[in-house]
């Protein structure tokens, strides 16, 4: 199994709370950490952006991704959100189970 960690920015709690509640619910993801507020700066349409936002850090497998991708972009209030994966190199053998026993239906 290949398990990754994405990242989500979302306009506020709100949003994150539910893309998070989602995502867990219908086994996109074994779990989501949402940040306290943190200030994005970032290039947009010909301007430099700068907002605050919450970041979603949610653990699953690649498998999940494609599926988790389509889902969040259908509740993501922005036009392109930011859906990005990293590996995950190594990691205790029991949360890595732990993400297969969340992540079965």
């Amino acid at each position: 199994m290949e398990y990754i960690v994405v990242f989500i920015t979302v306009p506020n709690l709100e949003v994150g709370e539910k893309i998070g509640n989602t995502l867990v619910e219908e086994k996109l993801a074994a779990c989501v950490n949402i940040t306290s507020e943190i200030k994005s700066v970032y290039f947009w349409k010909g301007r430099i952006e700068e907002d605050k936002e919450h970041l979603l850090i949610i653990k699953t497998r690649k498998d999940k991704f494609e599926s988790l991708e389509k889902r969040v972009k259908e509740i993501h209030p922005y036009e392109v959100p930011e859906i990005i994966a990293m590996p995950i190199v190594l990691g205790s053998k029991d949360y890595l189970s732990w993400i297969d026993e969340s992540l079965e239906r």
